[in-house]
């Protein structure tokens, strides 16, 4: 259908940094959260032309400003129409590749329905869902005295009712190069390499520092602790490209930039939801796509997951 470009006001999801010399076109995925709109930012570069494809807009960073930070308000010019940014399910949290299957099937399932996701961490996607940024936030956080994941988090961090919507269960472990060729074995063998780690709140984070502790390896020990990636692709392509030796990921991110993958575990990625919003059709959407046998398919040909509980929203209790 004809589209008239406007312009509207978002909250930024995730801080921008810029170079003074330009102005910079920033590439943005845009959606409705109660009465805001929020703006997701792509990745930005020559190669990153799927961003091209999922683009709702872009908003501009002036030029001799250093960038923009997470929770500022932007002008953002749309591309899409007002009603599919009403139907976009917007989440901020912890990454995974399931993330891309589900922005790839929601609209072609539920045409004009899409999802929209940014990746800082498990534990920051929660604050932006107790600042109204959000209506999911993925995580996966152990609680390191019950062994459980998610739930206690929850209960502790939120007065609102609130749901967990099980996603998958997934595989971590390390990634290490080809052939492995320092024949690492597992975590005691990290101190006799080069690591890059996750960003502070990151589950995967809070998953490596209890097996530090387990292992009695002080962080300092680990040469790389304080390198932070974003995302568990980040992670790969790091070990990948040689600036490091390893890094912990799921077994799919291994896969896929062609590593050899340590299994350290199983643990459960979900999704965090307000109460108040389980009701909305493009949700009720989402949870249908975690349910169908087409997503489930995928995730068996990316290997690393199970999905007998995918789809089940679980009440969340404060006592």
């Amino acid at each position: 259908p004809p589209r008239q470009n406007r312009m509207v006001e978002a909250v930024l999801s995730k801080r921008l940094v810029s170079s003074l010399k330009h102005r910079e076109y920033v590439r943005v995925k845009v959606g409705r959260v109660n009465d805001r709109i929020v703006a997701a930012p792509l990745a930005r570069g020559a190669g990153a032309a799927m961003s091209l494809v999922r683009a709702d807009g872009f908003c501009v960073i002036p030029q001799h400003s250093e960038g923009i930070e997470a929770g500022e308000t932007v002008d953002v010019e749309l591309y899409r129409n007002l009603d599919e940014i009403d139907r976009t399910v917007v989440a901020i949290g912890s990454h995974d590749l399931i993330l891309d299957l589900i922005a790839d099937l929601m609209p072609n399932r539920y045409p004009g329905e899409h999802l929209s996701s940014t990746h800082v961490g498990s534990m920051a996607g929660l604050m932006a869902l107790q600042r109204g940024e959000a209506h999911i936030a993925p995580t996966h956080l152990l609680d390191e005295e019950t062994g459980e994941y998610n739930l206690s988090y929850l209960r502790r961090l939120f007065q609102e009712p609130m749901a967990l919507i099980k996603g998958v269960g997934r595989i971590q472990g390390l990634m290490v190069k080809k052939g492995n060729p320092l024949q690492i074995c597992g975590i005691e063998d990290l101190v006799r390499c080069r690591y890059v780690n996750r960003q502070r709140g990151a589950g995967t984070r809070v998953l490596f520092d209890h097996l530090l502790k387990q292992k009695g390896i002080a962080p300092e020990q680990i040469d790389g602790y304080e390198r932070e990636a974003t995302t568990h692709m980040a992670v790969a392509a790091a070990v990948q490209s040689d600036s490091a030796d390893a890094g912990m990921g799921v077994l799919s991110a291994a896969r896929a930039m062609g590593l050899d993958f340590i299994a350290i575990g199983p643990e459960e990625y979900d999704f965090a939801i307000p109460g108040a919003f389980l009701d909305l059709p493009h949700i009720q959407h989402f949870i249908a796509v975690l349910r169908s046998e087409e997503f489930h398919r995928r995730l068996d040909e990316l290997g690393g997951y199970s999905y007998t509980r995918s789809g089940e929203v679980i009440p969340i209790s404060r006592e």
